[in-house]
C-alpha cells in the first residue's frame, strides 16, 4: 500500500509538472504569435440584422480602401505605420457608407490592443489573448463583431473574405515560426493535457 501511494504521488507530481510546463509553453506561444500579427476588427452598433448588414458593408469599404495601401507590405512595422497614417481615411470611408445607408452612427477607428477569445478564420484557429488590432467601432459597438488578420494579410487578397488563399497562407508562414504556424492548425494539443488529467483521476480513484 505504501509503495502504491508513493508511486501515485510521484506520478501525480510528474503529471502536474507536465501540465504546468505545457501551460507555460502555450502561454508563451500565444504571446509570440500575438506579437507577430495585427488583426482587423469591426464592431457593429447592435445585433439587429440591419446593423449587422451595415457592419459587413463597412468592412468591405474599409477593405477596399486599405488593400492598395497594404499591398506589398512585408513586415509588421510597415503595416502598423500604414494603419496609423490612414486612420482618418478609414473613418471617412466608413462614415460615407453609414450615411449612404441612411444611418447617423458615429464611427471610430484606432490601432489598439484588445482581448480576443479563441477565433477560427479559414483553416486557422488563433488562441485567445491580447492582440494588436485595427478596430473600427460603429455607433455603440454593442453587436457581434467581424474579424480577420490584417498582417500577415489574410483579409485583403483579391478582396475575398472568409477564404484564405494560398498567397495569404504563404504570408502567414513567412511571419511565424514553423511551430507557431503548425499550432494554429491543430487543436492545441488539448487532448494531451486532458489525457494527463484523466490519468490523475484514474490514480486517485483507485
Amino acid at each position: 500500500m505504501k509503495i502504491w501511494l508513493r508511486t501515485s504521488i510521484l506520478v501525480i507530481a510528474a503529471v502536474l509538472s507536465c501540465c504546468g510546463i505545457w501551460q507555460c509553453r502555450q502561454e508563451r506561444m500565444v504571446e509570440e504569435i500575438a506579437g507577430k500579427v495585427i488583426r482587423f476588427h469591426v464592431l457593429a452598433n447592435s445585433d439587429a440584422q440591419a446593423d449587422q448588414d451595415l457592419k459587413l458593408k463597412v468592412r468591405d469599404a474599409v477593405g477596399s480602401f486599405m488593400q492598395p495601401k497594404l499591398s506589398g507590405v512585408s513586415d509588421i512595422n510597415a503595416s502598423r505605420q500604414a494603419v496609423k497614417e490612414n486612420l482618418s481615411g478609414i473613418e471617412e470611408t466608413a462614415q460615407e457608407v453609414i450615411a449612404q445607408e441612411g444611418y447617423t452612427y458615429d464611427v471610430q477607428a484606432s490601432l489598439t490592443v484588445t482581448d480576443f477569445p479563441e477565433k477560427t478564420y479559414g483553416d486557422y484557429t488563433f488562441p485567445a489573448g491580447k492582440y494588436e488590432a485595427l478596430e473600427v467601432v460603429i455607433g455603440d459597438g454593442g453587436g457581434h463583431n467581424w474579424w480577420c488578420v490584417m498582417y500577415p494579410n489574410l483579409c485583403f487578397f483579391n478582396s475575398v473574405y472568409e477564404v484564405v488563399d494560398d498567397e495569404a497562407k504563404e504570408s502567414l508562414q513567412r511571419a511565424l515560426t514553423p511551430e507557431e504556424y503548425k499550432s494554429l492548425m491543430e487543436n492545441k494539443n488539448y487532448e494531451v493535457k486532458f489525457a494527463l488529467v484523466e490519468k490523475v483521476k484514474e490514480l486517485l480513484g483507485k
